[in-house]
C-alpha cells in the first residue's frame, strides 16, 4: 500500500497530503535530501491528534521523516537521504490560553510568531523573540532551532523564555513536561533538550512561554570606530550599569551597507521607560566621545528598520552561492575575530555578534571552504564553534556542517536512541 493510502486510512480527511513536487518546498527540500528511492509526500495535519496518528503509522513502517513548520529553514541541517515524508505543523496553530496576569501563553506549534505578537500587544505584551523570517517563523521552528537573535542580551535565549512543552515522540505518543505557570520547574531538563534539537527527538506540538510588557519607549545607539577603541567601549560598557536589550558587534561591510559608517561598529539598544533611556544614552555617549567614536542614534521607525536590516544582510542568503552561519566564541575574543577575517577580505562576508553570549551570525558571500576552515578554527580556539545553517549542496557534501569538537557526543547519540530508537526523525540533519 502506497504512503498516501496508508495515511489516508488513519487520519482526519482535512489533513492536506501531496507529493513533494506539488509543494511550494520542493526547492529547499532538495538541498537537503541527497537521494530518495521512492516518491516523498508532504503531510499537514490540522490537529496534534492526526500530527500523532501520521507519526505512530511511520514508526510501524519505519518511514523516514523531516518535521517543519512553514518550510522557512528546510534548509537548515546536515544532508539527509531516503526520506518518505515531510510533516509540517503548519495548520495546528490555536493559541490555547494567555494568561494576562501571569505573563504566560500557551500556543501550539504552528502559531506563527507574527501573529502571537498581535494577539499579546493588544494586552500590550510580547514574546520577546527575534528569529530569521519573522512574519513566516512558527513556533515549534523557533525552538527546534534556537532561532533568535539581538533581544538575548535582555531577555535571555528561545530556551530561558519557555515554562512548559508538548511533543509527539517518535512512537506517535503525545508527552509533555513543564506547565503554564512561572514557578513550575518540572520537565525543565526536558525543555532545554528540546530546543534547538532540529526535530531529532520528537515534534514539537505546544510551547508555554513567559511574556514581557511591551517597553514604553525604544532608541538605538551606532557607535563606529576603529578596532581598540571599539574594544575599549565594549570593556566600559559591560563595566557600566547600563542595561541594554540588544548590543551586537557589528561588521564594517554590514556597517557600510546599513549606511552608517566604515569602520567596526556596535549597535546599542534601549528599551524601557523615556527618562531611562535619556540617562542611558547619555552614558553611552560620553563613553564614544571619550574613545573618540562616531555617534549615530535611531528612534522610532528607523530604530526598528535598522535592526530588521541587519538581521536580513547577516541571515538570509544575499545570493545562490551565499554560505550563513551561525557562531560562538568567548565575548572577549569578537573582535579579534572580525579584524583577521577583515585581513582576509573584509568585503566577502556580512556579520554580527552578540556582546552578552559571544554567540552570532555570519554570512559569506561566496563559497569559500578555507575561509570557512580558518573561521571555525579561530572559533574553536575561543572555546566556540561555527556552524553552517544554510550553504549550496555541493558544499555541504564537502564540510561538517556542525563540527562540533566536545565530549558530549556519545551522550548525544544515547538520548537520541532514546527518543527515537529507529533514528526516523531528521536522520542525519543534525548531529547524528
Amino acid at each position: 500500500m502506497m504512503i498516501a493510502e496508508q495515511l489516508q486510512s488513519k487520519i482526519n480527511t482535512n489533513t492536506q497530503l501531496v507529493k513533494v513536487t506539488d509543494s511550494p518546498w520542493q526547492t529547499k527540500i532538495a538541498q537537503v535530501v541527497t537521494d530518495s528511492d521512492d516518491a516523498i509526500y508532504v503531510a499537514v495535519p490540522d490537529t496534534v491528534e492526526d500530527l500523532a496518528s501520521i507519526i505512530e503509522v511511520a514508526a510501524q513502517e519505519t518511514w523516514r521523516i523531516i518535521p517543519c513548520g512553514n518550510g522557512s529553514k528546510l534548509d537548515w541541517g546536515g544532508l539527509t537521504e531516503r526520506i518518505n515524508l515531510i510533516v509540517s505543523t503548519q495548520k495546528c496553530d490555536r493559541i490555547i490560553a494567555h494568561a494576562v496576569g501571569d505573563l504566560t501563553v500557551t500556543v501550539e506549534s504552528g502559531v506563527k510568531l507574527a501573529d502571537l505578537q498581535a494577539t499579546l500587544q493588544a494586552t500590550n505584551q510580547f514574546l520577546p523573540i527575534d528569529p530569521i523570517y519573522p512574519q513566516e517563523a512558527t513556533i515549534g521552528a523557533i525552538v527546534a532551532t534556537a532561532d533568535t537573535g539581538s533581544l538575548r542580551q535582555g531577555y535571555g535565549g528561545v530556551r530561558d523564555l519557555i515554562l512548559g512543552i508538548s511533543f509527539v515522540r517518535a512512537d506517535g505518543k503525545i508527552a509533555k513536561g513543564g506547565g503554564r505557570v512561572v514557578k513550575n520547574v518540572a520537565g525543565y531538563d526536558l525543555m532545554k533538550l528540546f530546543t534547538g534539537s532540529y526535530g531529532s527527538l520528537g515534534i514539537i506540538s505546544q510551547v508555554t512561554f513567559r511574556t514581557y510588557p511591551i517597553p514604553e519607549a525604544s532608541q538605538t545607539v551606532a557607535m563606529t570606530g576603529d578596532p581598540q577603541s571599539i574594544t575599549e567601549a565594549i570593556k566600559k560598557i559591560k563595566n557600566s550599569g547600563l542595561t541594554p536589550t540588544a548590543a551586537d558587534l557589528v561588521t564594517k561591510s554590514a556597517i557600510a551597507d546599513l549606511g552608517i559608517g566604515k569602520n567596526l561598529g556596535l549597535l546599542i539598544r534601549f528599551q524601557t521607560i523615556p527618562e531611562s533611556i535619556a540617562e542611558q544614552t547619555s552614558q553611552l555617549k560620553a563613553i564614544a566621545k571619550s574613545l573618540d567614536l562616531t555617534v549615530t542614534s535611531f528612534q522610532d521607525e528607523a530604530e526598528g528598520q535598522i535592526w530588521h536590516q541587519l538581521s536580513e544582510l547577516t541571515r538570509i542568503p544575499q545570493n545562490s552561492n551565499a554560505i550563513t552561519c551561525k557562531l560562538g566564541l568567548l565575548p572577549h575574543a569578537a573582535v579579534q575575530l572580525l579584524q583577521e577575517l577583515d585581513a582576509i577580505d573584509p568585503d566577502s562576508y556580512f556579520g554580527r555578534i552578540h556582546l552578552g553570549s559571544g554567540l552570532g551570525e555570519l554570512q559569506f558571500l561566496a563559497s569559500d571552504m578555507t575561509v570557512i576552515s580558518k573561521t571555525r578554527s579561530l572559533c574553536q580556539e575561543n572555546r566556540g564553534f561555527l556552524t553552517i545553517l544554510s550553504a549550496a549542496k555541493s558544499l555541504k557534501k564537502q564540510i561538517d556542517i556542525w563540527g562540533y569538537s566536545g565530549n558530549a557526543a556519545s551522550m548525544m547519540t544515547k538520548i537520541k536512541q532514546q527518543f527515537d530508537p529507529q533514528n526516523i526523525l531528521n536522520p542525519a540533519r543534525y548531529l547524528f
